[in-house]
């Protein structure tokens, strides 16, 4: 089983930037994809990205394309979303997840494909 745990969060204005970063730990966590979902009051979580950890192929969901980058240090198995321009509708819970299949063929669905949940952090953007 693979162990999540989000920082980075906080609040902002339009048009900044914030660093999310995913700590995991646990003996599968070779063999998993990570992923960064969001979920907004009163909306269902969306996938926002992914990052193989086989090939460091990504995946990003259209509304964050050319704002959001996603990557990973292997030697401190963390992975970072690295969020720049950003407005109002990107305010949501982050979370990161951790999945056994390809989670770029999962794009932002598959949600019940991943096993494994961080503890989400809240990230505000004001107007």
């Amino acid at each position: 089983e693979v162990q999540l745990v989000e920082s980075g969060g906080g609040s902002v204005q339009a048009g900044g930037s914030l660093r999310l970063s995913c700590a995991a730990s646990g003996s599968t966590f070779d063999d998993h994809d990570i992923g960064w979902f969001r979920q907004a009051p009163g909306k269902e979580r969306e996938g926002v990205s992914c990052i193989r950890s086989t090939t460091g192929t990504t995946y990003y969901t259209d509304s964050v394309k050319g704002r959001f980058t996603i990557s990973s240090d292997n030697a401190k198995n963390t992975v970072y979303l690295q969020m720049n321009s950003l407005k109002p509708e990107d305010t949501a819970v982050y979370y990161c997840a951790a999945t056994p299949y390809d989670c770029v063929s999962l794009g932002s669905w598959g949600v019940y494909e991943y096993d494994s949940w961080g503890q989400g952090t809240q990230v505000t953007v004001s107007s």
